[in-house]
C-alpha cells in the first residue's frame, strides 16, 4: 500500500494505485495519462477545443438520462449524473481535463477523464458512491463517445461561430461592393492588363465564392448530426440497450436544441472505423481558406505601392510596418489571414492522413482530429472577423490612380476587335504600350473610326456590361 505524499491522495484502477493531486476531480486513470503523454503541452482543454469538453459533458448528461429511462440506472444515480455533467458541458471545470492532444489515439484517456471528474462531482451531489466505468460510462465505450464528441463538437462550433463570422464577412463585401459600385478599375489576368472591371463584381465574386462554401458546409454539416453513439466498442452496440442510441439521440436534441439523429445501427462499423464526415467537413474548411487566402491576396496586390505598386485601394493604417524604415505602413490583416489559410490547409493534412488510421474497427487517431478540426473552425472564425471589420470595411479607393491606369490600358482595344479584326487591334495596342500613347489616340491615327466612334467603342464604363459594342 502506497503512503500520500503531501498534497496527493492514492487512487486505484486495474493497474494498481496511483498518486492523484488532493483537490483534483479527476481520478487514476487520467493521472495517469496525464504521467504518459508529457508531449505538447496543449490541452483537450485549449481555447478552442473547450467545445470538445462541452461536448463530453453533454454526451454524458444525455447519457445519463437515457439510461435513467431506459431502466438501467436509479434515478438518484442518473440526476447526481447529470447534474454533474451540466456543470462540464457548461465549462466550469476545464482545468479538470489536463491531458495532452497527443494520448491514446481512441481518446479512452479523455473520455476516462470526463467520467472520473463527473463521477466524483456526481458523488459529492448524491452522497452515494458514483463509479466512473459503471455508472458515468454506461451503455458507452470511447470508442463511439469519442467520434460522437468530435461530430456534437465540430457541430456547435460550426453553427456558433464560424456561420455568424462568415455572415459577417459576406455582408461585410456586400455592403462594401454596393458602396463602390461605379469604380471601373483595369482587370487583370496573369498579373497583367486585361479588360476593365468594375470594382463590385470583383468583390461580389469574393462573396460568391463565400457564399458556395457556406452552402457546402450546410450540406456537411447535416452529417455531424448523424451520431454513432450505440455502437460501442467496435459498432456491434455490445453492452447498450438496443434503444439506447435513439433513446440517446433525442436526450441530445433536447438539451442543445438541434435534432441529432441515430445512426442506423449498420453504420455504426463505418462512424467507429472511420472519420469520412470530418475528413469532409475538413476539406470545405480548407476551401474556405483558400477563399480567404484569394481575397487576402488580392486586397495585398491593390494596397500595394503607395507610389510603385498597383496603389488600386489604401487599406486602414493599424500600426507602423517597419521598424528601420519611418513612416512604412504594411496590409497586417490579410497578411494574418493568410497565415491562418496556410494553418487550415496545413490541419487538413493532418486531418487527412488521421483518417486513413482506421485499422479494422476503429480510427485511433481520433484526439488530433479533434484537435486539428475545433482548430481550423476557430482561426477562420476569428480571422473572418478581423478581415471584414479591419480591412474589407474601411479601404478605400484611389480614384485618380485606377482611372490613370484605365486610360492608358491598350486592352481596351479589345472592344475593337469586331469592328477592325484582331491582328490590327494588335498592331494598334503594340504601339500603344511601345508610344505609352493612350488607346484612343492611336486608334484615331491607325483606324478610319471617328472619336466619337472610338469614345463609344472604348468606354470603360460600357465595356463592363460584356458583349458586342
Amino acid at each position: 500500500m502506497k503512503k500520500s505524499k503531501k498534497g496527493y491522495r492514492v487512487e486505484k484502477d486495474s493497474l494498481g494505485e496511483v498518486y492523484v493531486p488532493r483537490n483534483a476531480l479527476y481520478g487514476a486513470q487520467t493521472q495517469r495519462a496525464v504521467e504518459n503523454f508529457p508531449i505538447s503541452g496543449i490541452k483537450m482543454d485549449f481555447p478552442f477545443t473547450n467545445s470538445f469538453v462541452d461536448a463530453l459533458g453533454l454526451i454524458k448528461d444525455a447519457a445519463a438520462k437515457s439510461n435513467k429511462s431506459l431502466g438501467l440506472l436509479s434515478s438518484r444515480k442518473a440526476n447526481a449524473i447529470s447534474k454533474a455533467a451540466k456543470e462540464v458541458w457548461q465549462s466550469k471545470h476545464n482545468d479538470e481535463f489536463p491531458l495532452d492532444v497527443f494520448q491514446t489515439g481512441s481518446g479512452t484517456s479523455s473520455n476516462m477523464n470526463a467520467n472520473e471528474v463527473i463521477a466524483n462531482l456526481a458523488t459529492k451531489f448524491s452522497g452515494i458512491s458514483i463509479d466512473p466505468n459503471d455508472d458515468v460510462n454506461m451503455s458507452q465505450s470511447s470508442n463511439d463517445v469519442i467520434p460522437t464528441a468530435i461530430k456534437v463538437s465540430a457541430f456547435l462550433d460550426i453553427s456558433k461561430k464560424l456561420y455568424p463570422s462568415l455572415d459577417k464577412l459576406i455582408s461585410t463585401i456586400e455592403i462594401k461592393a454596393n458602396s463602390i459600385k461605379g469604380s471601373v478599375k483595369t482587370g487583370r489576368t496573369h498579373l497583367m492588363d486585361a479588360m476593365p472591371i468594375d470594382f463590385s463584381q470583383e468583390l461580389n465574386a469574393w462573396s460568391s465564392q463565400l457564399k458556395n462554401s457556406r452552402d457546402t458546409l450546410s450540406f456537411l454539416e447535416k452529417r455531424l448530426l448523424d451520431l454513432p453513439q450505440g455502437g460501442t466498442a467496435v459498432g456491434t452496440g455490445i453492452n447498450a440497450h438496443p434503444r439506447f442510441s435513439k433513446v440517446f439521440a433525442k436526450e441530445l436534441s433536447k438539451l442543445v436544441g438541434k435534432s441529432f439523429k441515430a445512426k442506423p445501427s449498420d453504420d455504426f462499423f463505418q462512424e467507429l472505423s472511420a472519420q469520412d464526415t470530418a475528413v469532409q467537413v475538413s476539406g470545405e474548411l480548407k476551401n474556405l481558406a483558400v477563399i480567404l487566402m484569394k481575397i487576402s491576396n488580392d486586397l495585398r496586390w491593390m494596397n500595394s505601392g503607395p507610389l510603385s505598386g498597383l496603389s488600386e485601394i489604401e487599406l486602414k493604417a493599424l500600426q507602423p510596418g517597419s521598424s528601420i524604415m519611418p513612416g512604412k505602413v504594411n496590409p497586417v490583416i490579410p497578411e494574418a489571414v493568410a497565415m491562418v489559410a496556410a494553418d487550415v490547409i496545413g490541419n487538413d493534412a493532418t486531418i487527412t492522413i488521421a483518417g486513413q488510421a482506421g485499422n479494422f474497427q476503429l480510427n485511433v487517431m481520433l484526439p488530433v482530429v479533434a484537435y486539428n478540426l475545433l482548430k481550423s473552425i476557430a482561426i477562420l472564425t476569428g480571422g473572418m472577423n478581423v478581415l471584414a471589420d479591419k480591412a474589407i470595411k474601411s479601404f478605400k479607393v484611389n480614384k485618380k490612380n485606377i482611372e490613370a491606369a484605365l486610360n492608358k490600358n491598350p486592352i481596351l482595344v479589345t472592344a475593337l476587335n469586331p469592328v477592325i479584326g484582331y491582328a490590327k487591334a494588335a498592331e494598334i495596342a503594340k504601339k500603344a504600350y511601345k508610344e505609352n500613347l493612350p488607346i484612343i489616340e492611336v486608334a484615331l491615327a491607325e483606324t478610319n473610326l471617328t472619336r466619337a466612334q472610338l469614345n463609344k467603342y472604348l468606354d470603360p464604363k460600357k465595356l463592363i456590361k460584356g458583349g458586342i459594342k
